[in-house]
């Protein structure tokens, strides 16, 4: 089968994990403080910021149609309600440039890092962070609103329930935040841990200038506050890009495990889904698309999750090989009754074969879906480029394009041609 007309084929990545030199932002401010459990500080990423225009027409002659990107909070407002006319011109570039080589752009306006000053008002416990997001993207789509047609606010807003469900998995349901091995990551999705100087406190509030309680950054904000916050900041956003770009399509994105029951786990099995799925269909209620984001399966027992099977093939994140569990999420989470973008799925690893093979084996999945008369309307693989990984520095490579920190220059590995490849005839095979 072909895929439709105007499936959206692209790759995906975040500002902060790219650009390089975030310098208003908190993660570049926690992750140069000594001992903060990163593995390295971000420094010039993949210097996308400056090389973005080489490498939106590297993905057009590649065979891809679209590219999923961030636009940085922290550079457009770097202090609370000045707004950098510099940054929002450079979006405006790396919008056209995506319109001039025929790749439709989305836009995710918050990828986990947030502006520092943010920290210093409560960040995301604090009850008018929705206001002031809501204004930062208000601001941006009055700017380059004709120029986005699909704009997700929030990236993965159900991180911290997964999160929560790995500390709880990792403490024996004490759900305790305590400071976690940079190698540990919850099943299935990218690497998100909080490290020791994020959980003590002091040593990251004071490279914020904030303190304790008021250093919630979006990442490890675990808390029911911080979770309404964050589904109220998404629907303050939709409204407010509706009233100044009504044309622009607007969801979120959710991380999405397929949750698969043990012996006695389904009961177990049901609740993590409903935690992470189904708790947020009222966020949902009056978007337009909803952005699937996953990477492995999770099995799960009455009293957690449970071990991989024995002599599973594991990646660089500790995850399962498991390419069908794409297939598995989008069937369930079409219960939301919106349309879906596969904006995130991949996986890390040294071996581009077997990126080769688990794309194939997902999207065998994601064809089955479409012809049983799924709404997918687009497939975005994680990530474009080998970058930061949050805490866990630039060890994991889940990148289509490898790059060389060193001169920045970039090499196209085999998947990118083999995905690109069935981009081009929009067909698997």
């Amino acid at each position: 089968m072909t895929f439709p007309d105007d499936f959206r084929w692209g790759s995906a990545t975040a500002a902060h994990q790219v650009e390089g030199n975030n310098l208003a932002s908190d993660f570049w401010a926690v992750e140069h403080v000594p001992d903060s459990g990163f593995a390295e500080p971000s420094g010039d990423a993949c210097d996308h910021y400056r090389l973005y225009r080489q490498d939106i027409a590297l993905l057009k002659e590649l065979g891809f149609n679209s590219y999923r990107f961030s636009i940085e909070w922290a550079r457009v407002e770097p202090e609370d309600g000045v707004f950098s006319r510099a940054a929002i011109a450079h979006y405006r570039d790396v919008l056209e440039t995506c319109h001039e080589f025929g790749i439709a752009p989305m836009v995710t306006l918050h990828h986990f890092s947030s502006p520092r000053w943010l920290m210093r008002l409560g960040g995301w416990e604090y009850e008018k962070t929705p206001n002031r997001f809501a204004a930062y993207c208000r601001v941006v789509m009055s700017e380059l609103g004709s120029l986005i047609p699909h704009a997700a606010t929030i990236n993965e807003a159900n991180i911290a329930t997964l999160t929560r469900q790995m500390i709880e998995d990792m403490t024996g349901g004490t759900g305790s935040p305590a400071p976690v091995g940079v190698e540990q990551a919850p099943v299935g999705v990218g690497p998100v841990p909080a490290g020791p100087a994020v959980d003590s406190g002091e040593p990251g509030a004071d490279a914020l200038g904030t303190t304790a309680d008021k250093r919630n950054l979006f990442l490890f904000t675990w808390s029911e506050t911080g979770m309404a916050v964050v589904k109220r900041s998404h629907t303050m956003a939709r409204r407010a890009i509706k009233e100044v770009s009504p044309s622009t399509q607007v969801g979120l994105t959710l991380a999405l495990q397929d949750y698969q029951p043990g012996p006695g786990g389904e009961k177990a099995s049901d609740r993590r889904w409903a935690a992470a799925f189904d708790s947020f269909l009222p966020a949902l209620d009056g978007d337009d698309f909803l952005g699937v984001q996953n990477y492995s399966r999770v099995l799960v027992g009455p009293d957690g999750a449970l071990p991989h099977p024995e002599g599973a093939e594991l990646t660089q994140m500790g995850h399962e090989f498991y390419p069908q569990a794409l297939e598995n999420v989008l069937r369930r989470a079409a219960s939301a009754g919106v349309p879906m973008f596969v904006t995130e799925n991949g996986i890390a690893t040294e071996d581009d074969t077997r990126r080769v093979e688990f794309v194939r084996l997902a999207l065998q999945g994601l064809e089955r879906c479409l012809a049983d008369g799924i709404d997918v309307r687009g497939y975005y693989h994680w990530s474009t480029f080998d970058n930061f990984e949050w805490m866990l520095g630039y060890k994991p490579t889940f990148g289509l394009i490898a790059v060389d920190r060193e001169t920045q220059h970039r090499t196209v590995k085999d998947s990118a041609r083999r995905l690109g490849e069935i981009a081009r005839r929009n067909a698997l095979r």
